[in-house]
């Protein structure tokens, strides 16, 4: 069965995942010349940077999430679907979708990454991932579920684990949700659970010997010292290997015991059958030219965090962050109007722009070049960026509001439990 959507006399581009690239490649490809075709799982686009954010009751889902009708309904010869790609069949210039077949004449794979657990199954069985909204919303459930059940449970042990948060990775995400969860220790659960008689506690475990790899010497040792200033227990050059009788094992033998254990620790592409495995690199990155076009093909294409582009400063490809996929996508819709008149295509360059992470209240850390900030003024910039960043104008003076308000009473006003998370019923 074929996907209903009419076919014009434009070529049509169709556009897997509605990402920073998707959505920049939809507002920038000409729909005068070319028919858009936009499909993505979920029917809205959303801010990852902020997640950790909604998984620590500091902001509402909506605030971050953008509806995909909602943001191209102006657009001419535009269709949205919401379905998943299951496979890929080049030679006859179609994909296979879980609501039907579609043909293509540019096909632009802009899918992401996926939680990493490098293959072992019990972490994946008990972790709790957070890079999806539906993810952080779990996560959030299962942090506020893990106070309330403390309050009552009489088992010394039990309460521990129930107050024990481990974050595995300690990379930008790690390092911001876990001086999220540090702050929601400090300010909100004095005041919504008085009576909570065993403290809770926050590890972050890393598996090099610093904090935030891919940035300066400077922002990681400011983050450790920040993280070590809120009470947080860092681990570095430590291990997770499995997760055993309500405890995380770590390589040295430790454990740690708890019902709490995000996993933040690493990313892989998002696999498509009908890729050539030969066509992937490392993490299962899809290998592209200097036009982000599959390696071997003319009219497939791939852009974001699930490319590989190997280019001059950038041997094992471009970092994985917003910026990337932006900017790929930015010029590869340049290069696809271009192709439209006549013209030849332009090679992508990566302009770095820098790198930032929040670790709470005043705290963050920043690269810019070789100027690195750290403290109150490099986290009014993260604030400015990320708020500038954000879209819609409701969205915007929604967090705004948010923020202000969490700044001036210390307090997050997202403390909902909406469901039990199917972890809550499984860890310990």
């Amino acid at each position: 069965m074929d996907i209903r959507i009419p076919r014009t006399e434009k070529k049509r581009v169709v556009i897997v995942g509605g990402g920073f690239a998707g959505i920049k490649l939809v507002n920038k490809i000409d729909s005068r010349r070319y028919q858009i075709v936009l499909i993505d799982r979920n029917n809205y686009h959303q801010f990852p940077p902020l997640l950790y954010q909604v998984a620590s009751a500091g902001l509402e889902p909506g605030s971050i999430c953008f509806p995909f009708r909602k943001l191209f309904h102006r657009e001419k010869d535009f269709y949205f679907r919401m379905a998943d790609v299951q496979q890929i069949v080049p030679e006859k210039n179609r994909i296979v979708t879980s609501i039907g077949e579609l043909d293509y004449d540019y096909l632009i794979l802009a899918g992401g990454t996926t939680t990493n657990y490098y293959g072992n199954r019990a972490i994946e069985e008990q972790a709790l991932p957070m890079k999806e909204v539906r993810e952080a919303i779990a996560l959030r459930s299962s942090l506020l579920l893990n106070l309330e059940n403390a309050l009552d449970d009489e088992d010394k042990q039990e309460r521990r684990a129930l107050l024990n948060v481990v974050i595995v990775g300690g990379g930008a995400t790690g390092v911001e949700i876990a001086g999220a969860i540090a702050e929601m220790k400090r300010f909100i659960v004095p005041k919504d659970y008085p009576d909570l008689e065993t403290r809770m506690h926050v590890y972050l475990i890393e598996g090099t010997d610093r904090l935030l790899g891919v940035m300066s010497e400077s922002a990681s040792r400011h983050a450790k010292k920040y993280l070590e200033e809120m009470r947080v227990r860092i681990l570095l050059g430590k291990r997770v290997t499995d997760f055993r009788d309500g405890a995380v094992v770590l390589d040295d033998g430790q454990t740690i015991s708890t019902q709490a254990l995000i996993w933040v620790s690493g990313v892989t592409a998002v696999r498509f059958e009908g890729i050539p495995k030969e066509k992937t690199g490392r993490g299962g990155r899809i290998l592209v030219d200097a036009y982000n076009r599959l390696v071997g093909s003319e009219n497939i294409f791939a852009v974001g965090d699930l490319c590989l582009q190997a280019q001059p400063g950038y041997p094992n490809g471009h970092p994985q962050v917003a910026q990337v996929a932006i900017q790929q996508g930015r010029c590869l819709a340049r290069n696809l109007n271009r192709i439209a008149k006549g013209e030849s295509p332009q090679e992508f360059r990566y302009k770095d722009y820098g790198t930032m992470a929040t670790v709470g209240r005043n705290k963050a850390v920043a690269d810019l070049g070789k100027v690195h900030f750290h403290g109150f003024f490099a986290w009014v910039m993260w604030l400015v960026i990320h708020l500038r960043s954000i879209l819609g104008v409701r969205n915007k003076l929604a967090i705004l509001l948010d923020w202000m308000w969490n700044y001036l009473t210390y307090d997050h006003s997202s403390r909902f439990i909406f469901f039990r998370p199917k972890k809550d019923e499984t860890m310990g």
